[in-house]
This record gives C-alpha cells, sequence and structure tokens, in this order.
C-alpha cells in the first residue's frame, strides 16, 4: 500500500467514526431595525466602508415582526442594542418577553449578530419604548435612548436606498438624529445631527 492510498484509507476511515455533525439550528426573521450611530450621515459602516467619526457609537433596535427560533415563536419580540463598535455592546431584552423566547435570542446573538455577540458585556431583560412612523423614529431603553427625523429628497420623498448587500439592510430608508443618547458605567455620549435610519431584515437558516 503506498503512502498516498494509506492517507486515504486513514480519512475514510476517521470520516467513518467521526461523530456526526450537530444539525443547523431552523431559525428565520422578519424584523424592522431602526439605528442611530456617531457617524456624519451616511454612515459608512452600512455600506461595507469604516466609521468617519471613531469611536463609532450607536443604539440599534430590532423589532421582530415575524420568526422563530427551533418551536419557539418570535413574533413581537424586540431587543435594544448599544454598542461601541467592534469594542462592546449591551443588549436589553423587552421584559415582555417569555423565558423561552429570552433563552432563544440568546441563542440567535452568535448566528445573526454575531458582531454585537462578540463583544457582549450584558444580556438583560429590560422596559424598552419604541414609536415608529414613517417620518419620525423614537426608541429608548434602560441607559439609552434615540429621537430621529426622516430625511428627505426630491420633491419631499424619504431618502431610500435599495438592494444593499447586507440582509440587515434592505429598504434603507436615510434618518437624521434630533438626540442620541447613552449613560451608564461603560461610556456617556449625546449626539445630534448624525446618522440614523430604519431598514427590513429577512434572514434564516433556509
Amino acid at each position: 500500500m503506498t503512502r498516498t492510498l494509506a492517507a486515504v484509507v486513514t480519512v475514510a476511515l476517521v470520516a467513518l467514526t467521526a461523530p456526526p455533525r450537530a444539525a443547523e439550528p431552523d431559525w428565520h426573521l422578519v424584523a424592522t431595525v431602526a439605528e442611530s450611530c456617531s457617524c456624519t450621515i451616511a454612515c459608512p459602516c452600512n455600506f461595507g466602508g469604516e466609521p468617519n467619526r471613531n469611536p463609532c457609537e450607536g443604539n440599534r433596535l430590532i423589532a421582530i415582526t415575524s420568526g422563530h427560533y427551533e418551536g419557539v415563536d418570535l413574533a413581537h419580540v424586540s431587543f435594544l442594542v448599544t454598542f461601541t463598535m467592534r469594542s462592546w455592546s449591551k443588549i436589553y431584552v423587552s421584559d415582555t418577553v417569555t423565558d423561552r423566547q429570552m433563552a432563544a435570542v440568546e441563542a440567535l446573538l452568535p448566528i445573526a449578530f454575531a458582531g454585537f455577540h462578540r463583544g457582549m458585556l450584558s444580556f438583560t431583560k429590560a422596559p424598552i419604548t419604541m414609536d415608529i412612523t414613517e417620518t419620525r423614529v423614537r426608541f429608548s431603553g434602560p441607559e439609552s435612548s434615540v429621537d430621529m427625523d426622516v430625511m428627505r429628497g426630491f420633491g419631499g420623498k424619504p431618502v431610500k436606498v435599495m438592494n444593499l448587500p447586507n440582509p440587515a439592510y434592505q429598504d434603507y430608508t436615510q434618518y437624521k438624529s434630533v438626540t442620541h443618547t447613552h449613560a451608564s458605567d461603560q461610556a456617556t455620549w449625546r449626539h445630534s445631527g448624525t446618522n440614523g435610519f430604519t431598514s427590513t431584515m429577512v434572514a434564516g437558516s433556509q
């Protein structure tokens, strides 16, 4: 038996004796995303670039309109992510969720929101308020708040960007912050006139 043939046989035996790979979790989300950050308009990060203000400080709301993780229904689950890009994040899940929904969101984080999960400092339930219209967006959590107005373009219509190469940034509508704040032991900021947007996120395992 040549060395090459022996190597092939060894690989085949290892494949036969290796434990089966765990099945990928079954999940799907359709969500409204609303965010303001400290970048000037328009934030380059959402187009595959780098922040134009460092550190990039943001508050992002994810409001799931329909979806599931395995057998857990995630419709109407919302959570707020406060972050300094590539450094840390705090995640607050609405205090109206069930324990099963809370566990499902936690399991989804490294799959659907890996960037936020890597620097996560805390993952807790908390009261979250939100008011999203076509012209004004307001949302808040225990340590953060956002108020932003839609930006209007030609003919007074909202400025929109279509077909961005990210499932979280579809039907992207440009907003401008009125106030964008955070205050905690981790950081304190207050911005106005910075980037804001709403979008639709459609993503899943299939």
